[in-house]
């Protein structure tokens, strides 16, 4: 049974903010009204309340929005309800130190995985995920970690609701090519991302678990001549 949607002015304010949010820079109206299918009038009344509300900025100058500061002390919130992050960080940090490499911790929300923390290797190295940033699941490692440990009826699911789009010319776009690649997982007990998420970049991803109940995942990335790829 589909969940009843009330008010569809937050639903239209909240597709205004993932737009802003996505974006490296700031966004003028003209943007948005090319990009939503919302009308410029109510385009201009959301914003104007969600800059009275703090949520978003305006530039003085530029006429253009970028999210307002009250995210920060909201996204700092959720961060500290989150105990695994506490609990990982003096592992992850040896991990990182001892790899010298960038090591991610996430988690599953809503089909995607959300970046909790990410640990920045020495290396010059350019990758686009970010704290509280989504990743596909069928094409990160900790993505196919989680996938590998889903029951056939909760994969199912998933692959009904989530179009395998490619990212890269390495992504898996075949629901029966990801279905064997996650029972390899299963085997190793380690995921493989094979520039499947992002250009040169390889990772190998793990699942946080205790007592069959799992907690998160974590995920070492590199550039993908560093790794020796031998799975």
């Amino acid at each position: 049974m589909a969940t009843k949607m009330y008010g569809s002015v937050l639903i239209k304010a909240k597709q205004i903010t993932d737009f802003i949010a996505d974006k490296n820079t700031s966004v003028s109206l003209k943007e948005l009204d090319e990009h939503l299918e919302i009308t410029k009038p109510t385009i201009l009344k959301i914003l104007r309340t969600l800059e009275y509300c703090g949520f978003v900025q305006q530039n003085t100058e530029t006429k253009k929005y970028s999210l307002g500061t009250v995210f920060l002390r909201y996204g700092q919130k959720v961060a500290e309800n989150f105990d695994i992050k506490d609990l990982t960080r003096p592992f992850l940090e040896q991990l990182r130190d001892e790899t010298n490499e960038t090591v991610n911790l996430g988690i599953v929300e809503k089909n995607s995985v959300v970046l909790l923390d990410k640990l920045e290797s020495s290396r010059s190295v350019k990758l686009v995920s970010r704290i509280g940033g989504t990743m596909q699941m069928y094409s990160s490692a900790m993505g196919k970690a989680f996938l590998a440990y889903y029951s056939p009826e909760k994969l199912t699911a998933y692959l009904s609701e989530t179009p395998l789009k490619p990212l890269t010319s390495h992504t898996i776009t075949d629901a029966v090519e990801l279905k064997k690649n996650l029972e390899k997982i299963r085997r190793q007990n380690f995921s493989i991302d094979d520039v499947e998420n992002q250009l040169d970049i390889f990772c190998v991803g793990f699942i946080i678990q205790k007592n069959a109940k799992c907690y998160g995942a974590f995920s070492i990335s590199a550039p993908n001549t560093v790794l020796i790829k031998k799975y």
